[in-house]
This record gives structure tokens, C-alpha cells and sequence, in this order.
């Protein structure tokens, strides 16, 4: 139950035609509190309910509890949920043993492309695509939870 994970800009669109899968996300958070989310989230057909404790202080680490539940369930709990849902494509690319998603948003969010890879331990190393672009891991700016409370469009870069 413990996600370790980094997270990247990305350098261009070529990551497009390296996806195997690509998938509609909606989600949204039922609680932001800086020690603890939950998130409901509508992934293609399925459902999830998924709890995030707070980061380590490299923003590498922290613990994860999902649970799939009913989509017709997660629609109506998204109604529940703080403003701002969350509306993304999500690709999915290989690159040697590990998988990394990219996330495209839209909606508030639009213009906003990251990449993130699960790893198995914080040193763990692997190969980084040509369009992998500036690390962002541990910025909380790029939390999806941030992004629903601050939008990406509203961002003074």
C-alpha cells in the first residue's frame, strides 16, 4: 500500500505514438486535507475510491489505499465532491520494464501534460524517454488534488 512515484514535464507530443492504451479520466476529491485525500475517479468503464496519505519529504512516497467500486457509485459521489473535477487523457508507454503515464488535462487544467512512473523503491533507476522533461516530483503544485484548487490555467508562471 505504499506508492512510490516520480513525476515529469514532458518535451513534446511523441509520447503520443509510443502509448499502447490510452483512457478518459474524470475524478474528483471528496476530502484535500494536506495529510490525506480521497479521490473518486471514473478510469474508461471502471471506478475507483482511492485514499493518499501525506508525501514523504521528497514527495517520492506516501500510502495509498484503492478500492474499485461501482461506476453508477462513482457518479453520484462526484457530486459530492470539493469544485473543480479533474478531466484528463491518460497514455500509457512501456519503456523497458516500468510503464510510464502521461496525463494530458483539459478543462481548467488545459495546456497541463505530466508523466509518472510507479517505482518499487526510491533509487530504483530507469530509462528515461527522449520526451521526458523537467522533474516536478514533490512540487505540490502538480498534485492533482493541488489542481483542482488551483488550476493549471490560473497558474501566474
Amino acid at each position: 500500500m505504499l506508492e512510490i512515484e516520480r513525476k515529469f514535464l514532458i518535451l513534446s507530443n511523441a509520447y503520443k505514438s509510443e502509448a499502447y492504451k490510452q483512457t478518459k479520466i474524470v475524478q474528483g476529491f471528496l476530502n484535500t486535507h494536506k495529510e490525506r485525500t480521497v479521490r473518486v475517479r471514473i478510469m474508461g468503464e471502471k471506478a475507483f475510491i482511492t485514499i493518499k496519505g501525506i508525501s514523504n519529504s521528497e514527495g517520492t512516497t506516501r500510502m495509498e489505499w484503492e478500492k474499485e467500486i461501482p461506476k453508477e457509485d462513482a457518479e453520484k459521489l462526484l457530486s459530492l465532491c470539493e469544485p473543480n473535477l479533474i478531466d484528463k487523457i491518460r497514455y500509457e508507454i512501456k519503456a523497458d520494464h516500468h510503464i510510464f503515464e502521461v496525463d494530458e488535462f483539459f478543462g481548467e487544467n488545459e495546456g497541463l501534460i505530466v508523466a509518472e512512473i510507479e517505482l518499487s523503491s526510491e533509487n530504483e533507476e530507469f530509462t528515461k524517454p527522449d520526451w521526458l522533461g523537467k522533474e516536478v516530483t514533490g512540487d505540490v503544485r502538480y498534485y492533482n488534488s493541488q489542481l483542482s484548487k488551483l488550476p493549471y490555467r490560473n497558474w501566474c508562471l
